[in-house]
């Protein structure tokens, strides 16, 4: 009996250790609550929500699934209702061009992206623009009836729809697509056929009244120089605007001749700086030129700040019944407003090019008037144009200077039996010393050598002003510099305005020298050496007043008085 007993009492301690480790396994103690006490009562979901459904801790042991319902399908327990997914959003209908412009008898195409099936389209004033559909290429064909802007409605099946803005306007000029240019230069260089090319296409565009041109210079390449008797091409890519038209862009191939002609000097000075200030529409100057000699012409004119714009234009006629060719070196500045900047600007370039004879070749239709320069001139601007023509071939060219109204045709016809007069007295006529050639010696131990340059006033060989400053007149001086000491001399060449202030262009053997507004009575150098004991040195200046500017103004050549060097901080020359 006690080991039964035993026995019994020890399975029922088996039987209690047992109970007490599955009560243990069911029932964990919960750990210490990490938050607050008494947490925050959730907000209360709105009425019309869903409730999320409340967890359930997990069991120990599991319980058992209810079966479906008949004709149910068994759900995987605990797997969440999908949700319904979004409906696509539908590709708009895309139109390109998004606004497009036509002119009136045009038609212009659109491309029609994203539509669905059948295109539609209708105009809401056919006045104005009609359109019609290409379903086979998907796109809208508008056509211009009158200047103004509508709306047209593009639709596809879908149902969607599209609004796209129409204007009907002019196109503001044409652009020619291609056009032959003869030039000269020995030989021509990028920078001169760059802009010939660029005058060139001016040229060729016509413009509607109020509209503008525009060529990016920098977006004209030209590559590298021409030599005589050869050809290249230039793409000139143009603009053409105006607020009331349509922009028209385009792209002229110039197709540039470097055509082999000498040099030659002129043998007059033709002037037109009389009424220097405009007033009035009419023309400015006459003269004739032939095939005996080349003639230098210079015009210098301002348009008042209560004056409409206008142009200067410069026009030649051929009365023969031959075509008669001109060669033409030209200089044009302006219009500005700085009289002194563009009476720089004009004579820097044109001293450039007749160096190098780098100009154009001009054809003249028989019984024809072409303008040869057509020069804007706006309120308050002035322009300055300096030119040397020679006829090649043909009878003699009547030449005409023109200031016409900025609006006006362009063949207009001007009276050139009456020129304009008015206002203070200027240079206006035919001058006969258009070149000065001088020669000096100068010793770099003896006193300054000074050089007049604009001193020696011009007279007049028809009636009117004589030039004084020999604005347009070409002076090259030849100066031989003569060190017989035994030591090393430092010499300079200093510009001394004499009659106001000035700027000054200067070709010093072969190197450019530019000066900036010069005060009137300063000495600034624009050119040093040394010069070695024993030895000489040849220098070569070649300058012309410039227009705006207050000449005489003296060259003095002299030791070096060590004040600052051209192109140095603090020098006005560069």
């Amino acid at each position: 009996m006690h080991r039964a007993f035993a026995g019994i009492a020890g399975v029922a301690s088996l039987v209690v250790l047992l109970a007490s480790i599955a009560s243990a396994q069911i029932n964990p103690p919960a750990p210490a609550p990490s938050g607050p006490v008494n947490p925050a009562i959730p907000a209360i979901p709105a009425p019309d929500a869903t409730p999320a459904p409340e967890e359930t801790p997990p069991s120990a042991t599991p319980s058992a699934s209810p079966s479906p319902a008949p004709g149910e399908s068994p759900s995987p327990a605990g797997e969440a209702t999908p949700a319904p997914a979004p409906t696509p959003t539908q590709p708009p209908i895309i139109v390109e061009p998004a606004t497009p412009a036509v002119e009136p008898g045009r038609t212009v195409t659109a491309r029609v992206n994203s539509a669905a099936g059948t295109i539609t389209a209708t105009v809401a004033d056919p006045a104005i623009a009609t359109v019609t559909v290409d379903q086979t290429q998907r796109t809208i064909l508008v056509t211009g009836v009158a200047v103004g802007t509508t709306t047209v409605t593009v639709g596809d099946s879908r149902g969607l729809t599209r609004d796209v803005a129409v204007r009907v306007a002019y196109a503001a000029g044409t652009i020619a697509d291609a056009l032959a240019l003869r030039v000269t230069g020995d030989p021509a260089t990028a920078a001169f056929l760059r802009s010939a090319a660029i005058e060139a296409a001016q040229a060729a565009a016509t413009l509607r009244p109020g509209a503008r041109i525009y060529i990016p210079a920098d977006a004209v390449n030209v590559r590298a120089a021409l030599p005589t008797d050869n050809r290249t091409t230039i793409d000139v890519p143009v603009q053409i605007l105006g607020d009331a038209y349509i922009t028209a862009s385009g792209t002229t191939r110039v197709s540039v001749e470097n055509f082999a002609l000498p040099k030659v000097a002129p043998s007059r000075l033709l002037v037109s700086d009389y009424p220097e200030r405009l007033t009035a529409d009419g023309v400015l100057f006459t003269a004739t030129i032939d095939r005996t000699a080349s003639q230098r012409f210079l015009y210098y004119h301002y348009n008042p700040s209560t004056e409409p714009a206008r142009r200067i234009l410069v026009k030649a006629t051929n009365t023969a019944a031959a075509p008669a060719v001109l060669h033409l070196i030209s200089s044009l500045a302006g219009p500005a407003s700085n009289e002194m900047e563009v009476g720089h600007n004009a004579t820097r370039t044109f001293l450039v090019r007749a160096r190098r004879n780098e100009g154009t070749v001009v054809t003249i239709p028989p019984n024809a008037t072409v303008n040869i320069v057509n020069h804007n001139l706006p309120p308050n601007a002035i322009v300055n144009g300096i030119l040397q023509m020679r006829e090649i071939s043909g009878d003699p060219l009547n030449i005409a200077v023109v200031a016409q109204a900025a609006e006006a045709p362009l063949d207009r016809s001007a009276d050139a039996t009456s020129l304009l007069a008015g206002g203070a007295p200027h240079a206006r006529g035919e001058y006969p010393v258009p070149e000065f050639f001088s020669e000096y010696t100068f010793f770099t131990d003896a006193p300054p050598l000074e050089i007049p340059i604009g001193q020696l006033p011009l007279p007049n060989l028809r009636v009117g002003e004589a030039l004084s400053g020999d604005y347009g007149v070409m002076q090259s001086v030849r100066v031989v510099i003569v060190n017989a000491s035994r030591f090393g001399q430092a010499v300079a060449l200093y510009a001394n305005p004499r009659g106001g202030d000035a700027t000054g262009t200067f070709i010093i053997d072969d190197t450019l020298v530019q000066a900036h507004r010069l005060p009137s009575f300063s000495r600034y150098k624009i050119w040093q050496e040394t010069i070695a004991p024993g030895t000489y040195r040849t220098l070569r200046v070649t300058t012309m007043p410039e227009g705006g500017s207050s000449y005489p103004l003296r060259l003095i050549f002299a030791q070096d008085d060590g004040s600052v060097a051209p192109g140095a901080p603090g020098s006005p020359v560069y």
